[in-house]
């Protein structure tokens, strides 16, 4: 049986617009949790809330039983837009998290190229963000992330920006990633192929206020093939589930 870990119960307005109502699920130990729904229905709110990034809502949201706090839990967050530090090579922005943590350097350093290799990486260890592609740039935050062994991953659309052909590799990349080295990760995104592809369990958000308006558990196996028919079937419910006026 999996390991509960993450429980989310909550309500989040902007004014009087409420924009999460009563939105509740939770995450077991090492899911792989996508979360999907139209544009502009609160996903990366409701992802910065999980993160323990946005505090202002009703409800409560728990890692391991505590409220979530990224001051005592370790949580790794992959955001939308590129998060390179210009002036760090790769190893110096993989290490950071690490080092803030009270970390040796030099164990600092030997994890960080461990997780530069887990993103196939490693050689270009002293290579600065102007050097790398939009989608090597998108490895370096992941690394970053795996560096410092997080509890809860969350990703925020982490391949919105990239070109179909990159962001499709990304999506072997990450699955092959997390079948190595499993985290608990909740993934953001509006794609909905790829929310089938990656996904161990896909949550559908309805329109504003959003609440949870289907689950559906992916039981396929790994590479999944895009050209499958369950796989074709689940991708057209979720489809008309995200087009459909609520």
């Amino acid at each position: 049986m999996s390991e509960h870990l993450l429980d989310v119960h909550v309500t989040k307005r902007f004014g009087n617009m409420t924009v999460l109502n009563d939105v509740r699920f939770h995450v077991d130990k090492n899911e792989f949790l996508v979360i999907v729904g139209p544009t502009s229905c609160g996903k990366t709110t409701l992802a910065n809330i999980i993160s323990g990034i946005d505090t202002a809502y009703d409800g409560t949201v728990q890692l391991q039983g505590q409220t979530v706090n990224p001051k005592v839990h370790n949580i790794s967050y992959v955001f939308q837009e590129p998060s390179c530090i210009p002036w760090y090579t790769m190893l110096q922005d993989v290490t950071m998290g690490p080092i803030i943590k009270g970390m040796d350097p030099s164990r600092a350093e030997e994890i960080g190229r461990r997780c530069i290799k887990l993103v196939d990486m490693a050689g270009f260890e002293n290579y600065y963000p102007r050097q790398l592609s939009g989608g090597m740039q998108q490895r370096v935050a992941i690394a970053r992330a795996y560096a410092t062994s997080p509890d809860l991953l969350v990703m925020d659309e982490p391949f919105g920006h990239l070109d179909a052909q990159t962001r499709y590799l990304m999506q072997i990349e990450i699955m092959r990633i997390w079948h190595e080295d499993k985290k608990t990760v909740v993934f953001i995104t509006n794609n909905i192929e790829e929310a089938v592809y990656v996904g161990s369990r896909i949550l559908v958000l309805s329109r504003l206020p959003a609440t949870i308006k289907d689950e559906h558990i992916i039981d396929l196996p790994y590479p999944r093939d895009l050209t499958d028919a369950e796989f074709l079937r689940i991708r057209e419910a979720i489809t008309l589930q995200c087009e459909a006026v609520d």
